[in-house]
Order: structure tokens, then sequence, then C-alpha cells
């Protein structure tokens, strides 16, 4: 049973937003709502596996469509990389592929690396099965070693 109630959705809707908002380059941590519910008991496991992975994949399509279109304000005075540092950044997504991207789970360099395989113009599809992969990956271990305490 899914506990569909008003809490329900309250938590799950909370775990989406904060899954999709951490995937983004927002300072918002998922893992923490997550464990949370994770340790109330109240929800399927399989559930809030399944809320929070998409909502951190689909934060990180997000990061992918502004690296696909970000290029074309690279000269404006606002944008947050010199030409010297995008270059270097493309050369290494060059050096280490779409493969790099099975660390899109990792703090600090995760999201970023997701807007620069947009930059890259990484196939869409490629690119979804990979953050997938390597987002929900994440959360299952995090879930499994919550629910050792449980």
């Amino acid at each position: 049973m899914l506990g569909i109630g008003m809490w329900a959705i309250s938590a799950y809707s909370g775990l989406f937003l904060a899954a999709f908002g951490a995937a983004t380059l927002l300072p918002l941590q998922s893992e923490a709502v997550l464990v949370a519910l994770l340790l109330s008991a109240k929800y399927p496991v399989w559930a809030l596996l399944l809320v929070a992975t998409t909502g951190n994949v689909l934060g990180s399509a997000v990061n992918w469509l502004l690296g696909r279109y970000i290029e074309r304000w690279r000269h404006k005075r606002w944008f947050p990389l010199s030409d010297d540092k995008l270059r270097r950044a493309q050369r290494a997504y060059q050096r280490f592929g779409h493969w790099s991207l099975l660390l899109s789970w990792a703090p600090v360099i995760g999201d970023p690396l997701t807007v620069l395989a947009g930059v890259m113009r990484e196939p869409f599809l490629r690119f979804l099965l990979l953050v997938l992969i390597a987002k929900a990956g994440r959360y299952m271990l995090l879930a499994a070693v919550t629910i050792q305490f449980i």
C-alpha cells in the first residue's frame, strides 16, 4: 500500500522536490529527506526510491538542457565560466567520455558534469540511461544502509 493520504502526498512531493532541486545547481540535499522517510517506516521503500530517483534524474535532465543551450550566452559578462575554464572542462569530458556520467551522483562534481554533458551534446538517451543508473544506484545503496537501522 502506498499510504496515499494528505501526509503521504506531502511526503512524496517533498522528496520529489528535494531530489529534483538537489540535482540542479541549487544547494539542496535529498538524501536527508529520503533517510528520514525511510526511518519513519511509513512508506514502501520501492515507492520512495522511485520518487527520489525520478526527481533527481529529471533535475539532471534540466541541467543537460541548460548545458545544451548555455553557450549562446558564453560571451555575456554574467556568464559563470571563462572561455579557458569552459575549454578545460570540455577537454576533460572528451578525455573521460560519457562514462563519466556514472559520477553524476557525486557531490560537487555531479551537477556540473550533467550541465557539461549538455554542452558537449551528449545524446540524450545515453545521458538519461547513465544518469539513471548512477542516481538509482546511489539511492538504493543509501536505502540499504538506512534499512539496517530500522
